[in-house]
């Protein structure tokens, strides 16, 4: 375990936590503190330090939101691979601020990011892992891989992808990479800097604030019922569009056949233009039948197909994947094909494993009912006050939304939670624009996956007593 003790002057201005938080960092961007390191927990830190443990759980927050560390359940708190992080990153664009902000703890975490891992298959997970490390023929898996990923994790993806998206791809136009953030990042460079991005809005804010470091324009767009607005995209000079057709974040709107045509027509008209297919959530959806990828009918190769298993499995499966059309296939051949793979070859096994054996899909099907089981829950308590409220986005996906209109602001929503102890997101905090809508003014997100059922009781009788006393 690594032993952390940072020189504190509570005489700064700047915050304690603030300054636990920025030593620990430094530590690890200089390589004092490597990966895999085991920090002291915030209990035994927040004694060797001699200050709130309330305090060393704001410093760890920051860092876990950053990518600096992660948490593993019953393990502690571990030193992520920051070392993926090879492609520069310009200076922020206006109005964006690197200042972390004080993490508030709060007793009950209705978070849209988080997974079930109560439910996650651990002793599976470890046997696929075992089972690898105690093959002799698999001394291979320590040499350098493929750099775009291992040809039989590639052919796995892609025959995942096909079943169950629709998406019709070759292994050859599939890149593996340390998550989502890191693909975005070499996604840029094969696009070019005088791209022009156009983005949903509200919008999912970690590819906005990655594409904004990087200076690109970004033109937000707004939506109406069936997605991204077409007349705006038409009307403003965007050449790449980036959409979450299958379920948007965080409205839960699913693109419908004639929307993505018109989206389609519209990449057609020049050959510069693309669309960025961000297929989130897309393996949960409680109601209706599936709507298989953009990608999948598209006869153009104008649909770049972006993925992850991070809410599939759990966050810290740090693995997704690009589906690049042929033309700009080409471009990273010719450019960008020297980066070395960013997912440990074992890891890749190891998800080829669990996929081809089956315990993949067995593992989405059972977490399919149990997040119903849980949606179901909450909708059943919200009954009594249905002429209150409007929910939406509730029939896919890991969270739903709720719309006040009884005149409550989102800010006096807000507020209310707070002095609950209760965490609920805004919808105004995933706008790109300066003023959002109206009805964002009244709308919270529900995230539910992340609590157990025994949290989940407990935390909807405090979320009523709150909001409906």
């Amino acid at each position: 375990m690594a032993i952390i003790t940072p020189n504190i002057d509570p005489s700064k201005k700047t915050p304690v936590y603030t300054q636990i938080y920025k030593y620990i960092r430094d530590e690890i961007e200089c390589g004092r503190l490597v990966c895999s390191d085991r920090l002291p927990s915030t209990r035994a830190l927040s004694a060797h330090l001699q200050v709130s443990r309330n305090t060393v759980d704001m410093a760890y927050g920051q860092l876990m939101d950053e990518g600096y560390i992660e948490s593993s359940p019953k393990r502690g708190y571990f030193v992520c691979d920051i070392s993926t992080n090879i492609l520069p990153i310009a200076h922020a664009a206006p109005g964006i601020t690197g200042t972390p902000k004080p993490r508030t703890v709060y007793d009950v975490e209705f978070s849209p990011y988080g997974v079930d891992l109560e439910n996650f298959p651990f002793n599976t997970w470890r046997k696929t892992m075992r089972d690898i490390l105690y093959d002799e023929r698999n001394t291979a898996l320590f040499e350098s891989g493929h750099r775009q990923g291992d040809a039989d994790f590639r052919q796995a993806i892609a025959a995942y992808l096909h079943q169950s998206r629709g998406v019709l791809c070759t292994p050859d136009q599939i890149i593996v990479g340390a998550g989502v953030d890191y693909l975005l990042l070499l996604l840029a460079q094969i696009l070019g800097t005088d791209t022009v991005f156009a983005m949903e809005n509200p919008s999912y804010m970690q590819a906005w604030r990655i594409l904004s470091h990087l200076n690109f324009q970004i033109e937000p767009i707004g939506l109406d019922r069936y997605g991204m607005d077409i007349r705006q995209l038409k009307a403003g000079a965007a050449n790449v569009a980036y959409i979450t057709p299958s379920h948007h974040f965080p409205l839960g709107i699913i693109m419908p056949r004639g929307r993505r045509q018109e989206i389609l027509a519209w990449a057609c008209e020049r050959p510069d233009r693309y669309i960025i297919e961000d297929d989130y959530d897309s393996e949960f959806r409680y109601k209706g039948k599936p709507i298989p990828s953009l990608q999948g009918i598209d006869t153009h190769q104008k649909v770049i197909y972006l993925g992850t298993f991070s809410k599939a499995i759990a966050p810290s499966i740090r693995i997704g994947y690009l589906v690049l059309p042929e033309p700009l296939l080409d471009i990273y051949r010719k450019h960008y094909a020297f980066y070395s793979s960013t997912v440990p070859r074992t890891e890749q096994r190891q998800l080829t494993e669990f996929i081809n054996r089956g315990y993949f899909e067995r593992h989405l099907n059972r977490m399919r009912n149990i997040y119903k089981t849980k949606r179901d829950y909450i909708l059943k308590a919200l009954e009594p006050y249905a002429r209150r409220i409007e929910i939406s986005g509730e029939n896919s996906g890991l969270h739903l939304l709720i719309r006040f209109l009884d005149g409550r602001t989102e800010e006096m929503l807000l507020n209310q939670a707070k002095a609950h102890s209760i965490h609920v997101f805004g919808l105004s905090e995933y706008m790109i624009s300066e003023i959002p809508p109206t009805d964002c003014n009244a709308t919270i997100i529900l995230g539910y996956a992340a609590l157990t059922m025994h949290q989940l009781e407990s935390g909807m009788e405090r979320f009523i007593r709150c909001f409906f006393p």
